[in-house]
């Protein structure tokens, strides 16, 4: 009988272990990845990150795995995007879930731009939820942790705005790098297959064509025009989300001659991820121009 009580509680305990925060720590769950990158550069492992939508999903349909909403019951906060199909989704219910935990949206602070386009039979989103890829927006975000951070662990206040001034310095260092690299680049158009760097665009004074057409994959005629404007743009590099199906823009690709660049805008490392989408753009429009 003690083998068998013994045989029956492993499952239980590994699965408890498996679902409790590292080391203790309280967690934060947020809605994508990057998001996480604040957290872990303000506050170091203070704090374990439940991230919903993983590398490698589409933010704009996901639905969560049980082990992602237990851990959301356990959070002492939740990170939102503020415009994702998903959150319009799922967000109502996660707070519901549990209605104990600290609701912060990094949307908070940013100014929107509209969003003219339609995801997977959704209704518009109404902004477009892609912020988080500018330097500048997330120059506005890394406040926005600092903020609720301090909140969370006021004993820490100090350190925490100690490791934000660090990080603050890295978002200006890359700021300072990305207006330098597009001065020559103004009004520039660059292709992507779906829209996910209008705020990178808006804030350079860039130009961002989507392959996309109302969300949805363009049809003959959206074709067309696009490989027309590509031509007359003299644009050589059509840029895909690495979540998305690069069959049109590899079409595209073929008619003009250009090259297909896969981003990550979605990584956990948002500083490396966002250099090199900022380094790839400036790259090809420095092609266009020669």
């Amino acid at each position: 009988m003690k083998k068998l009580i013994i045989v029956l509680l492993v499952p239980i305990i590994f699965s408890c272990h498996r679902n409790a925060p590292a080391d203790g720590a309280r967690i934060i769950t947020v809605s994508i990845a990057p998001y996480g990158y604040f957290i872990k550069e303000i506050a170091g492992n203070d704090f374990d990150v439940n991230v919903m939508v993983p590398a490698g999903a589409n933010p704009h349909i996901y639905e969560p795995f049980p082990e992602q909403i237990t851990r959301l019951r356990k959070s002492v906060a939740y990170i939102s995007n503020g415009y994702l199909g998903f959150e319009r989704t799922w967000l109502d219910r996660f707070y519901e879930i549990n209605k104990l935990m600290i609701r912060k949206s990094l949307a908070d602070g940013i100014d929107p731009i509209a969003s003219e386009h339609e995801h997977e039979g959704e209704h518009a989103e109404g902004a477009d939820p892609h912020y988080w890829v500018s330097p500048k927006c997330a120059a506005i975000m890394a406040m926005s942790v600092r903020d609720l951070l301090c909140k969370l662990n006021p004993s820490q206040t100090n350190r925490y705005t100690a490791n934000y001034d660090i990080l603050r310095e890295k978002i200006e260092g890359l700021d300072k790098k990305a207006e330098m690299l597009f001065s020559g680049s103004q009004g520039t158009s660059f292709m992507i297959y779906h829209p996910n760097l209008a705020y990178l665009a808006r804030d350079y004074n860039l130009v961002e064509v989507p392959v996309e057409f109302e969300g949805k994959e363009p049809p003959p005629s959206r074709l067309k025009y696009l490989i027309d404007l590509a031509r007359t743009e003299k644009i050589n590099t059509i840029f895909v989300q690495r979540e998305y199906d690069s069959k049109n823009a590899k079409a595209i690709a073929r008619e003009i001659g250009a090259e297909v660049i896969v981003i990550d805008p979605l990584s956990e490392n948002w500083l490396e991820a966002t250099t090199e989408i900022i380094e790839n753009l400036s790259n090809c429009l420095n092609k266009s121009h020669n």
